[in-house]
């Protein structure tokens, strides 16, 4: 028998528009709708008669998806999800993409055919389809640590001043030429960082020191390669800002194994308050994001959507951070 992929390959659509189609209450181009009610014809595809009378009927469940499950700045958030769902009396479905845009379409297609509740997703980047056509149908989403714009609900952090309060604490230290360890610029919250960081250099009249400033740094190896590379080109840096924690303790490493001290020859400043912070040596200076809280708010606000039933104008919840000092700036 077939199924709704089949009838999507078939008429050269996604699953989401065959479900319109078959629903009829969403609009559908007229000659896009023809070619589906073809391949449905062709395929001799029957729907799922008894899930298409539950439509509407809560499950109590939500889909999850994050891009790394073994990435801590999870961990804390997705307590904060689950004890709000639980309170709420619903469960969560946890599902890891590893950035690919095809696992979390596939995701996507095969929780709402076990009928999800609604979506909170972490994997919002540039070119987002898949969360786009759900913003379309108008089915619950929220999106936590990355957004959209202003198009998809979402709980994130003001990167933006977070970083520039960062940079702006490196200055008072009486540190001038500061390095940028940062992440892939297509991502807003990695940009919104690098601007606070500019701002501050900005403000206190000082040169950025471009061959000290690398973006698209994936993880803490990278980090450590970045930050080698930096140093034996003989710059002078003060300080590395790093973007996250995991890219402040491969700048440490890198640091420390070209034979000079932190904070004493270079400080380091991260980006997070992960659990592994306060334990280097010497401890790490960064910024705490509040994970937990963003957590809970996501699943509160995507609560809110699937019980009041409102399609709503999208709202963008923006929590502060704070630098937490500890050893690895002098």
């Amino acid at each position: 028998m077939s199924d709704i992929k089949e009838v999507a390959k078939r008429a050269n659509v996604s699953p989401s528009t065959v479900s319109r189609v078959i629903g009829g209450k969403i609009p559908v181009a007229v000659e896009t709708k023809n070619r589906v009610l073809a391949a449905i014809a062709e395929l001799n595809y029957r729907p799922n008669i008894i899930a298409q009378g539950l439509k509407g009927i809560s499950t109590k469940t939500i889909g999850l998806v994050i891009p790394n499950v073994r990435s801590l700045v999870f961990p804390a958030a997705i307590r904060g999800i689950e004890d709000i769902a639980k309170k709420n009396g619903y469960v969560v479905v946890l599902c890891n993409t590893d950035e690919d845009f095809e696992q979390e379409k596939f995701y996507i297609e095969t929780l709402r055919s076990r009928l999800v509740d609604g979506f909170i997703f972490s994997t919002a980047r540039a070119g987002a389809q898949n969360i786009m056509e759900l913003e379309t149908e108008g089915f619950p989403a929220v999106l936590l640590l990355r957004q959209l714009e202003d198009c998809v609900n979402a709980v994130v952090l003001d990167n933006f001043n977070s970083a520039y309060q960062a940079v702006k604490y490196l200055i008072s230290r009486g540190l001038r030429s500061i390095g940028l360890i940062n992440g892939p610029l297509e991502l807003t919250l990695y940009e919104e960082r690098f601007a606070g960081y500019k701002k501050a250099m900005a403000e206190a009249g000082l040169a950025l020191p471009e061959q000290a400033i690398v973006h698209g740094i994936e993880g803490g190896e990278d980090a450590y390669l970045a930050t080698k590379d930096i140093l034996k080109t003989g710059v002078k840096v003060d300080a590395f800002f790093a973007t996250n924690d995991p890219k402040a303790l491969g700048a440490m490493r890198a640091v420390k194994d070209y034979g000079l001290d932190v904070p004493n020859d270079i400080s380091i400043m991260g980006f997070d308050n992960l659990d592994f912070a306060p334990l280097l040596d010497p401890p790490l200076t960064t910024v705490a994001q509040p994970f937990y809280e963003m957590g809970a708010k996501a699943c509160q606000r995507l609560i809110s959507i699937i019980e009041e039933k409102k399609n709503e104008k999208p709202q963008i919840d923006i929590l502060a951070a704070k630098v937490i000092v500890r050893g690895s700036v002098i």
